[in-house]
């Protein structure tokens, strides 16, 4: 039996430098690079035809659209529509990196904290860019909230600053920490099923069961998870978007 942690490892599949930097392409750039494959054929495919009676594939399309674009506007308000293509776009990359992880013999990109941070610091860097290009530097009253005494406003001045700080380091371990665990989770009790066989035999196998079903249970949270750690990464995205589009705290 392998380590429950070997399904981390990420391995070189193909070995390339430039400029004398070793930059291998990976496994976990392959599945990065089909999740955005899976989630452009998914959105494009769906939304190219327009027909006005929709198919299946269409009418998914739609919902998925829709239902970021509720979120975000709900969120971040409605100045923030034209930023909806780029939260689709971070939530159906992340939501099919999770989904592909599932598979057997797939290789789950967001289990891994470089891959999260990468996203989580692209979508910190944009908010500061929108923040500064929106507000100038009235961006800078996030830091202090309306209605604070003078004698506090050093205070929450810092507080506020480290808050700001740790939002992409929030964002990436949260990610980061749910893949890791649950499909961590799933190994181990895999192991167990495949450990009582060796062991007892056909007895092992049978006093196996109880592991295995609870295997198909977590199974059934892990797609839960995938779905619901995608929704959470844009949903938070989308209200620290809100902070850099309005003009108060």
């Amino acid at each position: 039996m392998s380590s429950p942690l070997h399904q981390f490892q990420i391995e070189t599949i193909a070995p390339f430098e430039l400029g004398g930097l070793h930059l291998p392409f990976t496994n976990a750039a392959l599945f990065a690079g089909l999740a955005a494959l899976l989630a452009s054929v998914f959105l494009v495919g769906g939304l190219r035809r327009g027909a006005l009676v929709p198919g299946r594939w269409q009418a998914a399309a739609e919902v998925m659209y829709g239902f970021v674009a509720s979120m975000v506007q709900e969120n971040a308000g409605e100045k923030a529509k034209p930023f909806v293509p780029f939260m689709l776009t971070v939530f159906m990359l992340i939501f099919f990196g999770n989904l592909l992880g599932m598979i057997p013999g797939g290789f789950t990109f967001t289990g891994q904290v470089s891959a999260t941070m990468t996203l989580a610091m692209v979508v910190f860097l944009l908010i500061v860019m929108v923040g500064f290009i929106k507000q100038g530097l009235g961006f800078f009253r996030i830091f202090l909230p309306s209605g604070i005494p003078w004698f506090l406003a050093p205070l929450m001045v810092v507080i506020e600053t480290i808050v700001f700080l740790a939002r992409p380091f929030t964002l990436a371990l949260r990610l980061f920490m749910n893949m890791f665990a649950g499909h961590l989770m799933l190994k181990i009790f895999a192991g167990f099923v495949v450990s009582m066989g060796a062991a007892l035999g056909v007895g092992g196998y049978f006093l196996g069961i109880l592991p295995m079903a609870f295997i198909v249970a977590l199974t059934g949270l892990e797609l839960f998870v995938a779905a619901l750690q995608a929704y959470i990464f844009a949903i938070l995205s989308s209200v620290y978007l809100h902070d850099a589009l309005s003009s108060g705290h």
